[in-house]
């Protein structure tokens, strides 16, 4: 028997978040380093593997950077998005198309309500033989920031930050979704922040606001303060805050 599963995001409030980062990435001096690092870790793979060029689905890359890179070298790339394609892309849903040697998703997955079911979806756009690699933000990001938002709401805080999958959840994802040679990893990237606005404004250009089904109210100016002075105490001796992002990859591939 089929189950729902639970609503934990909300798919409008997860849209907005997108359209709202492309806007801020129009800007110059936009912050691009997490999917930068994504795609820079997917090419790494793919050379290391030694895939051979043919029909690449990329989802998620609102750079384009990833798609340029696999078309340089001979494959055929369909890129697409959950809200800003022409034809915005349902990753719950069944893929449109099918037949892909290969099939990349960057920094969407973590904020849909049937994860497993998009993998599956995922897994069906695959010709046999195909590979799949997603990357997305995963348990253990942002930790100083949880703290941040626990001190500015000591006696009740709100949910204000998502649940995120672990290696060890994402490797039973991999496996449920039929995928065969699953591996799971994550690797940190550290950045340095100098005041815990410019590290929220950096999170939006990124499209990482949180897209939560149950929305918190607004921080107070008590709370607020808290907030920064929380961010002081954890920050280094020169003042600016160590914040760390784990980056999840799953790869696994379609063997039929």
């Amino acid at each position: 028997m089929a189950t729902t599963p639970p609503r934990i995001f909300d798919p409008v409030r997860r849209a907005a978040i997108r359209r709202r980062m492309a806007a801020l990435q129009a800007r110059t001096d936009a912050p691009r380093y997490l999917i930068g690092e994504m795609v820079e870790d997917v090419l790494e793979r793919l050379a290391f593997l030694r895939i051979e060029p043919g029909r690449a689905l990329v989802v998620g890359d609102w750079t384009g950077d990833l798609g340029r890179a696999l078309a340089g070298q001979g494959f055929a790339v369909t890129a697409t998005d959950p809200v800003l394609a022409e034809v915005p892309l349902q990753e719950e849903q069944p893929y449109p198309e099918g037949g892909f040697d290969l099939a990349v998703s960057l920094c969407t997955l973590d904020t849909v309500n049937d994860l497993p079911g998009a993998l599956v979806h995922l897994r069906a756009t695959l010709a046999p033989g195909g590979l799949m690699i997603a990357c997305f933000p995963a348990a253990g990001s942002l930790a100083k920031l949880r703290r941040i938002m626990l001190a500015a709401e000591p006696e009740r805080p709100a949910a204000r930050m998502h649940p995120m999958v672990d290696t060890r959840a994402g490797a039973e994802l991999l496996q449920r979704a039929g995928f065969a040679d699953p591996v799971v990893d994550s690797h940190a990237l550290d950045v340095r922040f100098s005041t815990l606005l410019g590290l929220v404004a950096d999170l939006r250009a990124q499209g990482l606001s949180a897209a939560l089904a149950d929305r918190a109210p607004m921080l107070g100016r008590p709370a607020l303060a808290r907030a920064q002075a929380e961010f002081v105490a954890l920050a280094d001796p020169d003042g600016k805050l160590a914040e760390r992002f784990e980056i999840l990859t799953l790869s696994g591939w379609r063997k039929s």
